[in-house]
């Protein structure tokens, strides 16, 4: 079998750029012959030259075709298009009798900010409406209306082609919960299939590590990601906090930090990989309702209980007082007692790290999601709707 995996890399790699480099590698590993078409962030433009390219780039067309026509493949899977390759490359597919499968990482396709969040809250204003204007209204996108109202031209002009319920064979949904929210807001239920996306396997869990200790943070310091809330609880504690990502100013943001909060900056994947192996704890306050937070997977592939917002495809996630709690993402009373109740008890900590690594090992190993990947693939081949 061979995949053209097309991905346009965001200007702040996160969870999407690492689910496709591990998606690749975890394709080429299991034999399948892989290209990939990438695409940079950083080449948009500033101001409103972008805008162009959004809603159909010929510049897009031209590559997905020259990459089709180069590698042959039997399927290409779409992972980002935004903004300069666009839907554009399942015309260009389509054109070449290629069928596509298409993973939705966010809400993109539904609203203007791709996050389904507006002032700190879900928001769910602009599901199943040909043109998203309450985006517009409430400059969802950037705080700008202009940068709004092209947001909804993009989302708008693709509802009315009917480019979703048409030119993609399938959707990849990363959770039920996903799931359910792009149904509701239109796409085709009969082509969305529920499947996680790959998280590597930091290998066993030491069956008693009693050298666990203070709480991990990862994550960009954006304020959807609830670092705020999270340094409010704070001062009221004397747990140690480590937080990795963009720093402050990196972030935008103005933060106030109490005492025993570290910010350890951006790290690689193997530092991250280490700083969870040494953490007893690691909190996940999100006040936007997440796809799949590749993060939680991470932390319970290493056998670290979580502590996350509730709401979102995290709920199917954490199994409540088992590999962790879900609790209020707005409360930051809520976020200090609960993590002092759970800190000051390792033993609790360590029987939900190893259930939380079992739930890993059961739903999440590599093994699963390539089976997963290469069964979605044959469905689409055989031309069978699942």
């Amino acid at each position: 079998m061979r995949v053209l995996i097309i991905h346009e890399r965001y200007r702040h790699r996160g969870g999407e750029d690492a689910a496709v480099d591990a998606e690749l590698t975890l394709l080429r590993q299991g034999g399948v012959a892989v290209d990939l078409l990438l695409e940079d962030n950083q080449r948009v433009p500033d101001g409103l030259g972008v805008a162009r390219h959004l809603i159909w780039s010929s510049q897009g067309h031209a590559a997905a075709t020259a990459a089709i026509r180069r590698f042959r493949p039997d399927i290409v899977h779409v992972h980002n298009t935004f903004p300069l390759l666009s839907p554009a490359v399942h015309d260009a597919a389509r054109a070449l009798g290629v069928p596509t499968v298409q993973t939705l990482h966010n809400f993109r396709l539904l609203c203007a900010n791709a996050l389904l969040l507006r002032d700190g809250k879900s928001c769910e204003d602009c599901l199943g409406r040909l043109v998203p204007w309450p985006g517009i209204v409430h400059a969802c996108y950037r705080d700008s209306v202009v940068a709004s109202t092209a947001m909804a031209a993009l989302i708008g002009t693709h509802r009315l082609l009917g480019t979703w319920q048409r030119k993609v064979d399938r959707f990849i949904a990363l959770s039920p919960s996903s799931a359910r929210t792009l149904v509701a807001g239109g796409l085709p239920s009969d082509r969305i299939i529920v499947s996680p996306p790959v998280v590597p396997d930091p290998g066993p869990v030491p069956a008693d590590n009693d050298e666990r200790a203070g709480v991990l943070f990862v994550g960009r310091l954006s304020p959807e990601k609830g670092l705020a809330t999270l340094l409010a609880a704070w001062r009221d504690l004397q747990v140690p906090l480590d937080v990795v990502g963009d720093s402050p100013v990196e972030g935008g943001a103005a933060l106030d930090v109490p005492p025993g909060v570290r910010f350890l900056g951006r790290r690689t994947p193997a530092e991250v990989s280490q700083a969870m192996a040494r953490a007893a704890l690691l909190v996940f306050p999100t006040l936007c309702r997440e796809n799949f937070p590749l993060v939680v997977a991470e932390a319970l592939a290493h056998g670290l209980p979580v502590l996350a917002s509730s709401g979102g495809a995290v709920e199917s996630m954490i199994d409540e007082g088992v590999t962790g709690h879900l609790i209020n993402p707005h409360d930051p009373a809520v976020w200090s007692r609960k993590i002092a109740e759970m800190t000051v008890d390792p033993a609790l900590l360590r029987r939900m790290g190893r259930a939380g690594r079992a739930a890993y090992e059961a739903r999440y190993a590599p093994a699963h999601i390539l089976e997963q990947r290469l069964a979605i693939y044959r469905q689409v081949l055989d031309g069978r709707v699942v």
